[in-house]
């Protein structure tokens, strides 16, 4: 067997030790509470009756996830680049963007509704507040954390100072930027869920899958609810696939983190 097949192998046999003991703890629940955690075949069931409900606002969530998100990115690059242009805006301004990220999530959703109303929009800003925060520390730690011998050789070169941000600082908080990335595409679906469950709209065939937990909960559909959260997980793991693949292509040619080994 090569030695990568046999990378390859531990995350399989886990799943299937998941799987089982999944099915193990259904039955080792008293009778009369089993419906408080379905087994696989009810879960199965539960794909089968509400799949199609299931895909669709997945699509909604997704489509909020990735917005506010890319937002998120966007605006991150911007601040940090004003950041990192003098010490005293960075001493003006980080506590305030610390502040930003204090602000409770179920505060801000009826001030939204107020103002934009429920539905993508809210979701978007929603996933964008809690996604922004750990981007925007991580790209200007990335962009300070340059090696102080590189940046004299530029100046003693007389480098202008957009040659500096562009051909050391930018290179240098590439991987510090991915890795704030990363931590984003986790928190998107988990802030676009939560989001839709507190600002979403059921207008227009629009419910995202925070909408469809509620509905579920409602309902006492437990294996559905399960069904949504798994649906919920593999969102999480598609966006983190994407960024993941997006760092290696970006990265493993010259960063040290991205050896052979773990291409």
């Amino acid at each position: 067997m090569s030695p990568r097949l046999l990378r390859r192998l531990p995350p399989f046999a886990l799943a299937g030790l998941f799987l089982a003991g999944w099915q193990a703890l259904h039955h080792a629940l008293p009778a009369g509470r089993r419906f408080l955690f379905p087994s696989l075949p009810q879960l199965a069931g539960a794909f089968r009756v509400h799949g199609a409900a299931l895909l669709d606002a997945a699509g909604h969530t997704a489509l909020a996830s990735l917005g506010g998100f890319a937002l998120a990115a966007v605006v991150a690059v911007g601040a940090s680049l004003l950041l990192v242009s003098s010490t005293l805006v960075r001493q003006a301004l980080y506590p305030y963007l610390m502040g930003l990220q204090m602000v409770p999530v179920i505060i801000v959703a009826p001030i939204l509704i107020l103002w934009v109303g429920p539905g993508a929009p809210s979701v978007i800003i929603v996933t964008f507040l809690i996604t922004f925060f750990p981007l925007v520390v991580n790209t200007t730690q990335g962009l300070l954390s340059v090696d102080q011998g590189h940046l004299d050789l530029f100046r003693m070169g007389r480098a202008a100072r957009w040659q500096e941000l562009l051909l050391l600082r930018a290179p240098a908080a590439l991987p510090y930027f991915f890795t704030g990335l990363r931590i984003a595409a986790i928190l998107a679906p988990i802030g676009a869920l939560t989001a839709d469950y507190l600002v979403g709209s059921t207008t227009g065939g629009r419910s995202g899958l925070g909408i469809m937990a509620l509905l579920f909960s409602a309902r006492n559909e437990i294996p559905a609810l399960y069904a949504t959260a798994v649906v919920g997980c593999a969102l999480g793991f598609a966006l983190v696939a994407l960024v993941s693949g997006l760092a290696w292509i970006v990265l493993h040619r010259w960063h040290e983190s991205y050896s052979p080994s773990d291409s």
